[in-house]
């Protein structure tokens, strides 16, 4: 009987690439984009497009539920093309309030479907300085009650809302992302990850591994791979 999977985010840079291995994997989909145009671009690649805004509870618990989904991953940014220097400010705070409140709403909605699994995406640059590499129990970034690292703390949030969540959490922390749909051909910014290895890593977590938190980079020594490497099997096959 063919599996079927809910995936927030899949009309994203690594959305896209994702919904191909998963397909080829035999898996059902239901993708979510906040954008009709991109709906249609979604049903064109073979899955089942719904339009919903995370922000609204009551439609994404619907349309998780109409998915009836046995996994359910979690690839939802709200970050501007490229990065954007004039427009990260705002992006900082609306991302890290998909990471605090849209993630509440998903697993809320996955936990009501009966969905065994979850996949979520964060961030491998989010650790507090340290001795490199990072490994997956150093902690976070968070800033100081009276200057707060936005960004640190929503990843904090996802994080703890997944690891908490009655179900088979797999957090996959990110390094820097570059190559297609990015807006960045190639990247010197250290922990780099091609968007491709990123989606591989999603779909292994889908397939395999236990919950816990890992760290999903090119192995340039800012981060240690080895934990994907032993559970998951995964190995970047670009950059460094």
């Amino acid at each position: 009987m063919q599996k079927h999977l809910f995936l927030a985010g899949a009309s994203g840079a690594i959305g896209r690439p994702l919904i191909a291995l998963l397909l080829a994997d035999g898996w059902a989909i239901t993708g979510t984009t906040r954008s009709a145009a991109k709906a249609q671009q979604l049903t064109a690649l073979g899955i089942e497009a719904a339009v919903i805004d995370v922000f609204d509870a009551d439609a994404l618990h619907a349309a998780v539920l109409r998915a009836r989904p046995d996994v359910v991953v979690h690839q939802l940014t709200d970050l501007p093309p490229g990065l954007d220097p004039a427009r990260m400010a705002e992006a900082r705070v609306s991302n890290a309030r998909i990471r605090d409140e849209g993630t509440r709403n998903l697993i809320a909605a996955a936990v009501a479907s009966g969905a065994r699994r979850l996949v979520a995406q964060s961030v491998g640059f989010a650790y507090a300085p340290g001795t490199v590499p990072y490994r997956e129990e150093d902690p976070l970034d968070l800033g100081t009650p009276a200057q707060p690292n936005v960004s640190g703390r929503g990843v904090a949030s996802l994080e703890r809302q997944v690891m908490a969540a009655p179900l088979e959490g797999l957090v996959l922390r990110y390094g820097s992302l570059y190559g297609p749909g990015t807006g960045f051909d190639t990247t010197t910014r250290s922990g780099p990850l091609h968007v491709e290895d990123a989606a591989e890593a999603a779909r292994l977590a889908v397939r395999i591994g236990p919950r816990g938190i890992y760290n999903i980079a090119e192995d340039d020594g800012t981060v240690s791979i080895d934990k994907a490497k032993r559970l998951l099997g995964w190995r970047p096959k670009h950059g460094v």
